[in-house]
């Protein structure tokens, strides 16, 4: 069992509270992690407090010894690797597999931005008069307060803390209640890192109290957030008020598109590790496999006999192909769906209950679920359900399956399979979503590509790649005047 401190100023501390909060296996709920501190204002007034102070002298070490970190850290990170994953299959759910990737995810994106401190270039053009010289260059933010989910406790908080770091600012970071081991260890990483103190600091607790008191502090100059579009609303108009940058990244309603020239191996492959990876909780996850009406039955049948062959188990088995739903209030919540798929009309092929069976009694375990004749008005195939439920829409044409796909409040991935390459290149032309793929799954993220959606997806940033430096930089235009007179711009001065 851990004990999960708050790390503030390069010091472990508990919570100024006193107070703690439990961690436990959702694959065997009597199972306790960890114990955790359920901090509140004090402790992020000490942990802001103290990256603010750190950033005077971060911001001014140059970005290539920035980068230096960088590289130490996901040394250390590969290291740790084994520990880490088994450790988030055993918190949060996942399957080894699944967890080992997403530490490998974090590995990547420390290396890759550790690279971009000897590439964060800015431009230099010509300027509209003599003996006059035009640049910009990046400048950082400040004290960056990062908000992080439990369903990719590695990858997240690094796509957001690596370029963070590198660009010279300093962070908070508030993670999920549902990972603070997992957190906790990740923080022993920035440690042996060597940064320095008060770069990098952790603080646990519950996001309507540590949460909202990082979101609301007046020297937080930043707050990256992956969460609900409905608490990104709320984020987003608390940040408006102090003219607070924030970047939101939030839901998604995805479909993949199968249509009839379609590879349907390729495309089942697809569907499934889509729909049911990391049980469906997921922000990129399959939920709407729109199924050309010539293929409809053929692939559904293909669909439901590789469903019943998917395991259901701990993350920690290695034979496991589904974990657990995180916690009893997401359960909950796929349980609603289901009933709401019931009330609508949809047909539950396969699935569609919480399960006990055998030896996942005490676990938050939801059968892989297919719900076929649902049309594009209903709840289910408009709103995240976040768990393993997909639902099935039949199309008659590629243009109606643009239309159905397009038909959401989200915008975040997308997915169409097809032999027919001007389909594909009129899918990318055409779909309202931030990510598109051909012939491959919804989910499957590079950390050196951009990251993020349109609609309420996100509020129009990027994480991960090369775009993410335009998150915690600003712009700064620089003029150097040689002329040694007076130079004006914008006057005409030609008679």
């Amino acid at each position: 069992m851990h004990t999960c401190l708050n790390y503030i100023d390069g010091h472990w501390l508990p919570p100024a509270s006193g107070e703690t909060m439990e961690s436990r296996n959702p694959a065997h709920w009597r199972e306790l992690v960890a114990t955790f501190g359920r901090s509140g204002d004090i402790d992020i007034e000490m942990a802001v407090t103290a990256a603010r102070h750190a950033y005077r002298t971060w911001r001014r070490v140059p970005a290539p010894e920035r980068a230096e970190f960088l590289y130490r850290f996901g040394e250390l990170l590969r290291d740790r690797k084994a520990e880490l994953a088994y450790l988030m299959s055993q918190e949060m759910g996942k399957p080894l597999t699944e967890a080992n990737g997403d530490v490998q995810e974090g590995i990547d994106c420390a290396f890759y931005y550790a690279g971009e401190g000897r590439r964060l270039f800015g431009q230099t053009t010509t300027s509209e008069m003599d003996n006059k010289f035009a640049m910009t260059v990046r400048m950082p933010i400040g004290v960056c307060g990062l908000i992080t989910p439990w369903n990719f406790p590695i990858a997240i908080p690094c796509w957001k803390a690596m370029p963070a770091l590198v660009c010279g600012n300093t962070i908070v970071l508030k993670p999920s209640e549902d990972t603070p081991a997992v957190t906790h260890l990740l923080f022993e990483v920035f440690h042996d890192a060597g940064f320095p103190p008060g770069v990098v600091n952790l603080v646990h607790g519950l996001g309507e109290e540590a949460g909202k008191a990082l979101v609301e502090h007046r020297d937080v100059n930043l707050i990256s957030l992956t969460g609900s579009s409905q608490t990104g609303a709320e984020v987003a108009a608390i940040c408006a008020k102090q003219h607070k940058r924030v970047c939101l990244e939030l839901g998604g309603k995805n479909a993949q598109v199968v249509m009839e020239d379609a590879d349907l191996e390729l495309a089942l492959e697809g569907a499934i590790w889509g729909a049911f990876g990391t049980s469906g909780q997921r922000c990129t996850a399959t939920s709407r496999l729109l199924l050309h009406r010539d293929i409809k039955d053929k692939f559904t049948k293909m669909l439901l006999d590789r469903t019943r062959e998917l395991r259901l188990g701990p993350g920690t088995d290695p034979h496991t192909d589904i974990g657990p739903i995180v916690n009893a209030t997401q359960l909950n919540t796929i349980e609603e769906y289901i009933d709401v798929a019931h009330q609508e009309g949809a047909k539950i092929l396969i699935g569609g209950n919480r399960t006990t069976a055998g030896t996942l009694t005490g676990g938050f375990f939801f059968e892989p679920t297919i719900l076929d004749e649902v049309t594009p008005n209903m709840r289910v195939a408009r709103e995240e359900i976040f768990g393993p439920v997909v639902a099935l829409i039949e199309i008659s044409s590629f243009e109606e399956a643009i239309a159905i796909l397009n038909d959401t409040s989200y915008g975040l991935s997308s997915s169409v399979y097809t032999r027919d390459v001007n389909r594909a290149f009129q899918a990318i032309r055409d779909i309202e979503a931030g990510i598109t793929y051909i012939n491959g799954p919804t989910i499957g993220a590079e950390v050196h590509l951009p990251f993020g959606g349109v609609k309420q997806t996100g509020n129009g940033h990027r994480e991960a790649g090369a775009a993410a430096l335009d998150v915690f930089t600003e712009w700064k235009t620089v003029y150097v005047d040689f002329s040694g007179r007076l130079q004006r711009a914008q006057i005409d001065n030609r008679g």
